[in-house]
């Protein structure tokens, strides 16, 4: 198949230092190569990958100092995408919502990962405008609030299984990867950790949005020992940070589409302290790969008993569910069937035309209006 990946543009495909969107597209455009399938990918200049990379800016938009609005470039990217879509079987966004009305037309040639919340009042009037659209969610947790968009399939994250080494020795410190933001919790990370008497280690980056935030709220709480604030880290280093973990501290307040770290986390070897929120007991299963609890006091009761999960098994449950093959293959399935759909849809419109005008010739299509 010919299949375009639209990337967004404020992180490179992959990204450098954090960027969990970005990071899946990269993985799912890498795989599909590897299945033979011709691959274009429309991304940031400064993107790595063996597909056909289409530049739409020179580079990453938040590591461009004289970018003030990102919508431009998004919709510069876009026209560049409609300038080629007849290239491809399949038009893959990963981009929200900014696509809709210049590709409605033609809703099954395009398929939609929603990556974040949909429970924003702001988004339901606009998905009931454009429920044609064909999307994919991550998580089943994701579709709640919007139980009548058209969905057409659920396909979980997948990372490499190369992609990080396993350690199978428990470690020193308990991890928190990822954002500081007031959904993501590190306050409550640093609670669980000192009352549990486990040095804490924060590796996460600091969005402007966010600084006063942690200004106000999360840098009085480093002052005393056990915390160790190490801020953004790449890729490589995210290997031994969570390897050495003896678990990840994922406390977050929000219905949380997917979490990424959770399975990175996994790959590692390393179990997964979750609150019960979003997509969270879709992805851990209690008892074998961590633990889901709905408090703190749960959270420090059930440290002990995580610490003994067996490492080698969470690995395994990591490699039989979250592997990038695994989530390549399922895209896959779902872009066969909305091309079946494609195809039905036109042999059906194709006999509605001749019938209402016997003059059409035969064999002729039409595209969806």
């Amino acid at each position: 198949m010919k299949i375009a990946q639209i990337a967004p543009l404020i992180e490179s495909v992959p990204p450098r230092l954090y960027g969990g969107t970005e990071r899946v597209v990269s993985h799912l455009t890498e795989e599909l190569v590897r299945l033979g399938h011709n691959v274009t990918l429309f991304a940031s200049g400064d993107s790595i990958t063996s597909a056909e990379l289409v530049p739409c800016c020179p580079r990453a938009l938040r590591l461009d100092p004289s970018v003030r609005d990102v919508i431009p470039h998004c919709m510069l990217m876009i026209d560049k995408v409609s300038e080629r879509a007849e290239d491809f079987d399949v038009l893959h966004f990963h981009i929200d919502v900014l696509h809709f009305p210049l590709f409605r037309s033609s809703p099954v040639r395009t398929l939609t990962t929603v990556h974040g919340r949909l429970d924003l009042a702001d988004l339901r009037p606009f998905y009931h405008r454009f429920a044609e659209m064909p999307l994919i969610s991550i998580s089943n947790d994701q579709r709640k609030p919007l139980p009548h968009a058209n969905f057409v399939a659920t396909v979980p994250h997948g990372i490499p299984l190369n992609l990080h080494r396993p350690s199978f020795e428990q470690g020193s410190y308990l991890a928190f990867l990822g954002r500081i933001a007031p959904e993501k919790r590190p306050d409550r990370a640093i609670r669980i950790a000192r009352a549990a008497g486990i040095p804490l280690k924060i590796a996460a980056k600091v969005d402007k949005v966010d600084e006063d935030y942690f200004r106000t709220e999360i840098f009085p709480l480093l002052n005393g020992p056990g915390i160790e604030f190490i801020g953004e880290i790449n890729e490589r280093e995210k290997t031994k940070f969570l390897g050495d973990a003896a678990a990840l501290l994922f406390p977050i307040d929000w219905p949380e589409p997917f979490g990424l770290v959770m399975i990175e986390a996994m790959a590692c070897g390393t179990p997964v302290l979750a609150f019960r929120c979003g997509s969270v007991p879709e992805i851990i299963e209690d008892g074998v790969t961590g633990k889901v609890v709905n408090s703190e006091e749960e959270a420090i009761a059930a440290l002990p008993e995580i610490l003994l999960y067996d490492r080698r098994v969470v690995r395994q449950r990591f490699e039989e569910r979250f592997s990038a093959v695994r989530m390549a293959k399922e895209y896959v399935s779902a872009y066969r069937n909305l091309l079946k759909t494609t195809t039905r849809t036109e042999e059906v419109q194709a006999i509605w035309r001749n019938q209402v005008n016997p003059n059409v010739g035969n064999g002729s299509t039409a595209h969806i209006a």
